[in-house]
């Protein structure tokens, strides 16, 4: 799966549902939110940050159709409130079967985005396809405000110009669109740009994809914590006069900022529980969030690569409420260092998927936040 697709959410910003402008609290011990499963493996880009290093032919153990129909029948048995459908991959137009299992999904009773790869495959006639066979948003990606800067992260030619005429195709279609954009020190100066550029394309949303170093993504550099934190302000701010909403993925400290700014301007309770940001507390990778791999490996986030079972061996729902290790990751106070006492720790969380590509585990504090937590600034006082 590219690294900034949707959600990838994502773990720390819910997907884009298009109806979904407030959140009804339930219990994400139990249900999750979002599920992501990665179709194939199969794409035609070549991204120099793809999570799933995805190779132009499928992975030869990738689900089968029966399999992948087992697959929704698992899902659906969550029951309510059921989880939004993510397909996302490598490239989900790869699949054969597709369609056919986009409409088995619908029969039982599931919504669904599909996150394809900007290719000269994604034409007019697959997105009214797409349309026509009830996909609820997509998800396109642009890492870049001209086609020189986007095609040196996504590594092939003409990938930008897909990606505008998708945007725009999808707008002529009335498909609700979700942008996501990696911010690394090689896109950094970028986004401001990137931002102008949207504003000129339908969207529904734009999500800053705050880069993870697992897959092809070690070979990027991230941002600095201090240097996030003026972005996530920056993002919060932009909030306020952007004409789609803006909003963060793997960068859960967001809420935090977010959460501050809204109180500085003297936001009610109700206002806040209105807004967007607000959808995706709680949320992180694990809780709220579970991945599906090609090959049927359950995994907490897609940027959390911790093997917790298969498809064809477990059940999914039983994997996500009772595996020792989602079991840690729905319980905040189990977690560790800075996160384990912050008093946002459960509307954020720290990013799992950070804190275990640095330090091999996922109940470690995220090292991307400069917040210095109420029971540390204590401790500084009297060391």
């Amino acid at each position: 799966m590219p690294s900034n697709k949707i959600g990838a959410t994502a773990a720390t910003t819910t997907h884009a549902h298009p109806h979904a402008h407030s959140v009804a609290i339930h219990d994400y011990s139990r249900n999750p939110m979002n599920i992501y499963w990665e179709m194939t493996q199969a794409c035609g880009l070549a991204c120099r940050h793809c999570r799933a290093e995805a190779i132009s032919t499928p992975h030869p153990d990738e689900l089968t159709h029966a399999e992948s129909m087992d697959l929704l029948q698992q899902i659906a048995s969550f029951g309510d409130p059921l989880p939004h459908l993510i397909l996302t991959g490598g490239d989900p137009l790869k699949r054969a079967d597709l369609y056919e299992l986009i409409d088995e999904a619908h029969r039982l009773g599931l919504t669904i985005s599909v996150t394809p790869s900007a290719t000269g495959d994604l034409t007019y006639d697959v997105l009214a396809k797409l349309k026509a066979h009830g996909v609820e948003s997509l998800g396109l990606s642009l890492d870049g405000s001209t086609a020189a800067l986007h095609e040196a992260v996504r590594g092939v030619e003409g990938c930008f110009d897909w990606t505008i005429q998708a945007a725009k195709n999808a707008a002529k279609l009335g498909i609700p669109i979700q942008v996501n954009t990696l911010v690394a020190q090689e896109t950094e100066d970028d986004l401001p740009a990137i931002y102008e550029l949207l504003k000129s394309v339908t969207v529904m949303r734009w999500s800053l994809f705050f880069l993870i170093a697992v897959g092809r993504g070690k070979l990027l550099k991230p941002v600095s914590a201090e240097r996030g934190e003026e972005i996530m302000k920056w993002s919060f701010d932009l909030t306020q006069v952007s004409p789609f909403v803006v909003a963060t993925t793997e960068a859960p400290s967001y809420r935090r900022v977010a959460l501050d700014r809204m109180r500085a301007k003297g936001w009610t309770r109700a206002q806040i529980a209105q807004s967007p940001v607000y959808r995706g507390f709680e949320i992180r990778d694990g809780h709220g969030i579970v991945f599906v791999s090609n090959t049927g490996e359950i995994c907490p986030a897609g940027f959390l690569p911790l093997v917790t079972g298969n498809v064809r061996a477990n059940r999914l729902a039983d994997v996500y409420r009772n595996s020792p290790v989602f079991r840690e990751l729905h319980t905040p106070n189990h977690f560790k260092g800075k996160c384990g006492v912050c008093e946002y720790r459960r509307l954020c969380g720290g990013s799992r998927a950070r804190a275990f590509a640095y330090t091999g585990d996922p109940l470690e504090s995220d090292p991307f936040c400069a917040y210095e937590t109420k029971t540390e600034a204590v401790r500084t006082s009297h060391s």
